[in-house]
């Protein structure tokens, strides 16, 4: 079993959705679908895969805008983000019209929430779920511990780390998050972030200006 990832980056914010799959099997599932659906949708035909749920990391708009109305094309279920998040999916809306975006944003309720230790799959591959507050409340990260990757959503970047300064935003939790949950994962655990290049851990516990 291979794991692969497709980055397809959506709407103004230029957000990574990704749709993380197996090549063999050819099912897999999106995660944080932002916006521009249509988008998304025709990067998954033209690769010929099944799409079996969508996985959400938080509830911001950039994340979390497109998620209904995908759900509704491809008939599968919303998982995650933490229940801590619920306040931000349910005011997506409003976000759209605070940050001036078109009105196919639409209000979002998972069919499950995640909580920390819990797993999620595809294909026979294992995530396991890391609740990570700092960036939302109800942030969580998918890792893979056999394949060393982990997407961290908007938690870490390359050279940088999530914003704090929208709703619900904790700049001493993220740190914590950060600190105490994903760089143990390993120094050679690959990430993919919501925005921009992914990296390794061990680069960013060595260089990252926010965690030295």
């Amino acid at each position: 079993m291979q794991l692969s990832a497709q980055i397809v980056p959506v709407t103004p914010f230029q957000q990574n959705c990704c749709i993380l799959y197996d090549t063999e099997a050819k099912t897999g599932v999106v995660v944080d679908p932002g916006g521009d659906v249509d988008r998304i949708v025709a990067a998954i035909e033209a690769a010929g895969i099944a799409i079996e749920a969508i996985w959400l990391t938080h509830g911001h708009i950039d994340h979390a805008g497109g998620a209904m109305e995908l759900k509704e094309r491809l008939g599968v279920d919303i998982v995650g983000p933490h229940r801590d998040d619920a306040f931000l999916l349910s005011g997506l809306e409003a976000q759209a019209q605070m940050f001036g975006v078109d009105g196919a944003v639409r209000n979002c309720t998972p069919d499950r929430w995640l909580e920390e230790g819990e797993t999620v799959g595809l294909a026979g591959h294992v995530f396991e779920v890391l609740h990570t507050p700092g960036h939302a409340p109800g942030h969580v990260v998918f890792f893979h511990r056999q394949a060393k990757f982990l997407h961290a959503g908007d938690v870490l970047f390359a050279g940088s780390i999530g914003r704090t300064d929208l709703p619900g935003g904790d700049h001493a939790a993220l740190i914590r998050s950060i600190k105490d949950k994903v760089l143990p994962l390993g120094d050679d655990v690959g990430f993919i972030c919501g925005h921009g290049p992914g990296g390794r851990l061990g680069d960013e516990r060595r260089t990252n200006p926010f965690l030295t």
